[in-house]
């Protein structure tokens, strides 16, 4: 029906889209302002206003000072609209085919692409939320990583029971942006919960005597048992030379880097395209040893031009693993594994 609809009316697809992803901000972020809706969606301000009272007029959110939100028949339609949204746009199999493809548990692919497209990465930050609220049932403990991708998260978890949840840095810090930070963002994820959160201090430039000095402080074997009994991993993935520029690599480690075919990086180790480990940082944080016996990991990137950074990890990933990504990066990693 809606493939018939789509070649007869092809103009109503595209409304359709659009109102339906206002409606899915508003469900994930209510109550939200209309600039913000329509900054999200990429809309103007006259075009995100057209569509607020048309949807307002139908009874499916309601505009208020505090914000716009969805109403009870708003999310009705919403949840019947999510899956026939997903598989009309062909996410739904293509997550499907990566899922397999990859060996992991599951792909979810979100519309749009990183590179050219601003509004994908808070679809990401969406998509990340509802999993992890979906899958970390009886869980404690939740390691987050540093990078904007992850940062987008905490906004669209709802206080709901994970009062009890403690989050972590995953690792020491990346780069000279405090917002992007491990340690900032496990606190907006803990308020974002209700839950509570462990600081964790760890520059990535120590030389190997400050190194091996820093890990008999008492914070960080604290953290290293809790690195023993994280629950869940909520983690990004980085380009191999993106992140060193990020670090300030030194010419002859970058050098280095493409010499020894570096496409991917994650929790501060490098990985080439078979997915072995060619190099690591000396950090302190959570071990890929350590992940396998992890139950939930949630790993978030997107961005065609990542796809060779997301497929470098995802070839040793354990396979307990959801990937979150948008259809930029899905479908150039399909055309990189259908044609190596």
């Amino acid at each position: 029906m809606m493939e018939a609809q789509s070649k007869l009316v092809p103009e109503m697809m595209e409304l359709m889209q659009q109102r339906y992803r206002i409606l899915k901000f508003v469900k994930m972020a209510g109550p939200i302002g209309r600039r913000t809706i329509g900054q999200m969606a990429g809309l103007s301000e006259r075009e995100t206003r057209t569509m607020m009272e048309l949807l307002k007029a139908q009874n499916l959110i309601l505009i208020e000072k505090k914000g716009t939100s969805i109403t009870a028949e708003g999310n009705r339609v919403y949840q019947v609209l999510e899956s026939v949204m997903d598989d009309w746009s062909g996410r739904t199999i293509l997550g499907k085919k990566l899922t397999e493809m990859l060996g992991i548990r599951a792909v979810h692919v979100v519309s749009g692409n990183c590179d050219t497209d601003t509004t994908s990465k808070s679809l990401l930050g969406m998509e990340a939320a509802k999993q992890f609220i979906a899958n970390i049932g009886e869980g404690k403990i939740v390691a987050v990583t540093g990078g904007s991708t992850v940062a987008s998260i905490p906004q669209y978890i709802a206080q709901s029971n994970a009062d009890d949840l403690l989050f972590i840095a995953a690792r020491g810090g990346v780069g000279d942006d405090i917002g992007l930070q491990a340690n900032v963002i496990a606190a907006s994820f803990a308020k974002a919960c209700g839950g509570s959160y462990n600081t964790f201090y760890y520059p990535e430039s120590l030389s190997q005597e400050a190194h091996e000095a820093f890990q008999k402080e008492p914070s960080v074997l604290k953290m290293l048992d809790l690195y023993e009994t994280t629950d869940c991993v909520l983690h990004g993935i980085g380009d191999a030379q993106t992140m060193a520029t990020l670090r300030n690599t030194a010419d002859e480690e970058r050098q280095m880097l493409s010499d020894q075919g570096a496409k991917g990086e994650a929790f501060g180790y490098y990985f080439d395209s078979q997915g072995n480990i060619v190099h690591r940082i000396r950090t302190i944080g959570i071990q890929t040893s350590q992940l396998e016996r992890i139950p939930l990991i949630l790993s978030v990137a997107g961005g065609g031009s990542k796809a060779e950074a997301i497929l470098a990890y995802m070839a040793s990933a354990p396979k307990q693993s959801i990937l979150i990504t948008d259809e930029g990066a899905a479908n150039e990693m399909l055309k990189i594994l259908i044609n190596p």
